[in-house]
């Protein structure tokens, strides 16, 4: 009975999601998101301000060699913005598939600074 509700034989189960612990880790993870959106900004700053490096992002280069300020709030906007349109959405397998991947993304980054700090330092 396909479609009914009714899931009693074995293996014939939905796949559950949106349940409220979905939620709350998709909101931890959104919240990881931005502060990791928010240390690759200062790292970025830092690096280009005093080690001579640059903005990987083709749209923000300019403003992170030039106006950090207004780098920041954009970038920091930015990140917002697609956050909560992912977070409205969180009930689409797509939205949640995309918040893991930006997670998977800003960590990545991270690391990336993080060797960047060890080849600066050493």
């Amino acid at each position: 009975m396909h479609g009914t509700g009714d899931y009693s034989r074995t293996g014939d189960f939905p796949f559950l999601i949106g349940t409220s612990e979905h939620f709350r880790w998709l909101h931890g993870i959104i919240k990881w998101i931005l502060v990791l959106n928010l240390l690759d900004g200062v790292f970025t700053l830092v690096w280009v301000q005093y080690f001579y490096a640059e903005e990987f992002n083709v749209m923000l280069r300019d403003l992170a060699h030039g106006k950090m300020v207004l780098f920041m709030a954009v970038k920091l906007a930015l990140v917002s913005l697609g956050s909560l349109f992912l977070w409205r959405n969180r009930k689409h397998p797509l939205a949640v598939v995309s918040i893991f991947l930006a997670f998977l993304a800003y960590y990545l980054v991270l690391l990336y600074h993080l060797q960047y700090i060890t080849l600066v330092l050493l």
